[in-house]
């Protein structure tokens, strides 16, 4: 394996005709620079669309109502009907597997609905219970969160976005206990929320005023409508079951036929991240098999010029023969050039691939990561070190088995 002689024979061998070797080995180079490229690509597309989705609840799903498709006792088509303050004990009762449960209002927001003294802007208003922190997670930079005795006591409280304190405070400023007006109102600010996932519902974290549910419903006579329900399922549980659950209640609320497909809306999240994931497994075989494609072409250009110098070498291999040589030693020494060229040529691909990737991902890091940090794992390196020698013997096995074939008097007597 490490005979000097054997690995000086190797070099000069593909050294010998530098052109050719070098056109041989950019097949393989670009292959393995362009599946490098790809799966770092692939990697840093995957993790972007993680970190925007993380913090936010995989197992929930959302209900609205719409206007109803069938007729039913004695109600016709196309009636309106509302979520009520009523649905939400019998959902509590007859879906056991519920895990959190959240109405939800909202008032999008008017021209500089928000106020502080002569600082305003134009924001969404929400209205929800605590338990919708455990859906759409927040950190709280100042403060805390509505919590249940601000539901109870229909406390004139509210948790504004990052945006939101931006725009109405000097930064540093902690604006827990201070008042601003939002659509006319005074409230209390409590909290100030920063967003920790880049998936969110109605609008944007930094850019919403959350406020007590039965607050808001009160203070913006809203009776006891609620325009949107967001549910979690225990864990093991499917949400598919408690969607369906929960469906079927607001039907029976609410005088609906229960085979009306329009007049619950929902969102199944694990359905959709499911749908995601599999997309992700699908762009990721789609790379390896463009990537393996490429350096197996590659791999058909080694061995086309492998055979070309087999047939070159007739005379010299014919002169090994005679002298001694098996034909095992003949096919170690084509398989062993193959192999060295592809490794060189593949080495140098993943070398400058990693490099490039790392180049990217410097300057990418400067702003939003929705493509983030491109890199290949050590694992794919060992991986496509593997690849290379299967090609590489893949390459060098029909050149090897031409050269065995090679008689040596019939070798030696051709000019």
């Amino acid at each position: 394996m490490f005979d000097i002689d054997r690995w000086q024979e190797i070099w000069i061998t593909i050294t010998h005709n530098k052109s050719r070797s070098v056109l041989t080995a950019f097949g393989v180079f670009w292959g393995m620079l362009m599946l490098v490229l790809m799966v770092g690509a692939g990697n840093a597309l995957e993790k972007g669309m993680t970190s925007q989705i993380e913090g936010f609840a995989t197992n929930s799903c959302f209900f609205e109502s719409q206007q109803t498709a069938l007729p039913y006792k004695g109600f016709r088509k196309g009636r309106r009907w509302n979520m009520t303050n009523s649905d939400l004990p019998v959902i509590r009762e007859k879906v056991p597997e519920l895990q959190y449960i959240s109405p939800v209002l909202f008032a999008w927001g008017q021209d500089k609905n928000v106020v502080r003294g002569e600082k305003n802007g134009s924001y969404l208003v929400k209205g929800c219970y605590p338990d919708y922190d455990m859906i759409e997670k927040s950190k709280m930079i100042y403060g805390r969160y509505v919590n249940d005795i601000d539901i109870a006591q229909k406390r004139k409280v509210c948790v504004i976005g990052e945006r939101v304190y931006e725009v109405l405070f000097q930064k540093g400023d902690d604006p827990t206990g201070k008042l601003i007006r939002v659509n006319g109102i005074h409230f209390q600010v409590i909290g100030v929320a920063r967003s920790t996932s880049g998936v969110s519902i109605g609008g944007q974290t930094a850019e919403t005023v959350v406020l007590p549910f039965s607050t808001m419903q009160q203070a913006f006579n809203q009776g006891n409508i609620i325009h949107f329900l967001a549910a979690t399922a225990k864990n093991g549980v499917s949400v598919k079951v408690i969607q369906e659950k929960i469906s079927e209640v607001l039907k029976q609320q609410h005088q609906i036929a229960p085979d009306d497909k329009e007049a619950v809306w929902t969102m199944n999240i694990e359905e959709q991240f499911k749908m995601f994931n599999n997309l992700g497994i699908g762009i990721a075989a789609l790379i390896w098999i463009v990537g393996l494609g490429t350096l197996f072409a590659g791999a058909i250009g080694v061995s086309n010029i492998m055979l070309v110098t087999v047939r070159e070498r007739t005379r010299e291999i014919g002169i090994r023969r005679a002298m001694g040589a098996t034909p095992l030693n003949i096919i170690g020494q084509i398989l062993s050039e193959s192999i060295v060229l592809t490794l060189v040529a593949g080495l140098s691909g993943i070398v400058i691939g990693v490099g490039l990737l790392r180049a990217v991902g410097i300057v990418l890091s400067q702003g939003d990561q929705f493509f983030k940090d491109p890199q290949i794992s050590f694992g794919m390196a060992i991986a496509s070190l593997i690849i290379l020698v299967i090609i590489g013997t893949f390459a060098g096995y029909l050149p090897a088995q031409r050269a065995m074939l090679i008689k040596p008097v019939e070798a030696i007597s051709e000019e």
